[in-house]
């Protein structure tokens, strides 16, 4: 019995928006869930996703916040 653990920061697949939707959602367990039966044989009944959203606080990256990070990257690109 699998179990998936998909953790994405709390703001949307999609510019402006706030949360990944229950659409999106809905495609990742089912994405997911197929990999698992494609590759392992493991049948979607037996497989478990779950994902967590973490607020972009709780987030790091590179050593920094991940919002202090991305203003970093951003300046170097510019």
């Amino acid at each position: 019995m699998p179990i998936v653990t998909i953790q994405v920061t709390r703001e949307g697949s999609k510019p402006g928006q706030d949360s990944v939707t229950a659409e999106e959602k809905a495609q990742l367990i089912k994405g997911v869930s197929q990999v698992l039966l494609d590759v392992l044989n493991k049948p979607l009944d037996a497989t478990f996703v779950v994902i967590e959203e973490v607020d972009t606080e709780n987030w790091g990256w590179g050593g920094l916040p991940v919002q202090a990070f991305r203003r970093l990257r951003g300046s170097k690109s510019a």
